[in-house]
């Protein structure tokens, strides 16, 4: 298995975020990453590489993905921030107004021409700071999500896409949970656009993948599944239920399979296997996977009680799909632990997919 890293991720360093109603450091940290990369050179997989891709193939990509006036806004976001305020460069950017979708009726629209307003516009939550090197950041999270997407068009078993800041709460025109592009839609996307007519994606990370879900939520193409704490009481709360079975085209070809706080790995294994059913019986023919590992029983931020030792067995059930697989590293904020449980998680695929 072959791992696309982010050379450029740590340019991407929040300060703070607000969470839980008061600011604290942020979570989402440049160690994650190192911790995953350290692991792999220690318990070797496959080549380690950085992602080579032109900047033209790379913007095709993310522009197949994310709307035109919202990547246009990240690529110049810091220059307006610091341009208002040359104080600014010493802290980042949080949003602090949002316009209310319907029944409110709070226009959406219009772009407006205030920074601020525009901040609020395309994010949903004041939880991610935008900083000096986020825009390079995420590309090159999406660099190594492309890079990782080609690897399986060529024929290979399975590739890994190493980034942060995570992607799979980002939708077409939004940011949020620390996420700006989404990777796993990106790599998802280019895959159809090779020539695979039918992508599975099937996200285990603790919180709801939203911003995936809205992507792909009236395509048929595409089949979304996500088993993540219950939105009633976590984090992205106002997606993830399960009724929510796509729209359109798209109609019952998205599933949610949320589970109560304090789940037990029986459980979780359980739901699991009916998420593989569903990618059997959608024959799909290739598997994303939106790789959170913060389904640990230590994450300071989530609810699950899974262990070390049972993303093994993680890995090994979603090899007996049988399907090219490619990983996005996203969630997981035990940040000691997250190299240990990613490469279980990865090593167990491996071992059962040869």
């Amino acid at each position: 298995m072959k791992t696309f890293h982010n050379p450029h991720h740590t340019l991407h360093q929040g300060r703070e975020e607000m969470f839980r109603g008061r600011m604290v450091p942020c979570h989402e940290v440049p160690a994650r990453l190192d911790f995953v990369l350290a692991e792999l050179q220690r318990r070797p997989l496959g080549a380690l590489a950085t992602p080579s891709v032109s900047e033209t193939e790379l913007l095709a990509s993310i522009a197949r993905v994310h709307s035109a006036r919202y990547l246009d806004f990240l690529a110049s976001a810091w220059d307006e921030w610091v341009a208002m305020d040359p104080a600014n460069a010493q802290r980042d950017a949080l949003p602090s107004v949002w316009p209310l979708g319907n029944p409110h009726g709070f226009r959406a629209d219009v772009l407006p021409a205030n920074f601020a307003a525009r901040l609020g516009l395309f994010s949903f939550d004041s939880g991610s700071p935008l900083t000096a090197g986020t825009w390079a950041a995420a590309r090159g999270g999406a660099a190594c999500a492309l890079a990782a997407a080609r690897e399986l068009l060529a024929g290979q078993r399975s590739a890994f896409a190493l980034s942060r800041p995570p992607g799979h709460h980002a939708g077409t025109d939004f940011f949020g949970g620390y996420c700006f592009l989404n990777n796993a839609a990106i790599a998802t996307q280019a895959l159809r656009d090779g020539g695979l007519g039918r992508v599975a994606v099937l996200d285990v990370d603790y919180h709801h993948g939203n911003g995936t879900q809205t992507i792909f939520y009236e395509r048929a193409d595409v089949l979304t599944l996500s088993i993540h704490g219950d939105p009633t009481t976590e984090y992205p709360f106002f997606l993830g239920h399960a009724d929510e079975r796509g729209a359109g085209a798209g109609e019952g070809f998205n599933l949610n399979l949320p589970l109560p706080r304090g789940t037990h790995f029986a459980t979780w294994r359980a739901t699991l296997d009916r998420a593989l059913d569903a990618v059997d019986a959608f024959k799909a023919n290739a598997l994303v996977v939106p790789m959170g590992l913060d389904t640990f029983e230590g994450d300071p931020i989530s609810g699950f009680t899974l262990k070390s030792d049972d993303y093994f067995a993680v890995g090994e059930a979603l090899a007996s799909t049988g399907l090219p697989t490619l990983f996005t590293f996203e969630g997981g904020y035990a940040v000691d632990a997250v190299g240990t449980n990613a490469v279980n998680l990865l090593e167990g695929f491996q071992r059962s997919a040869s």
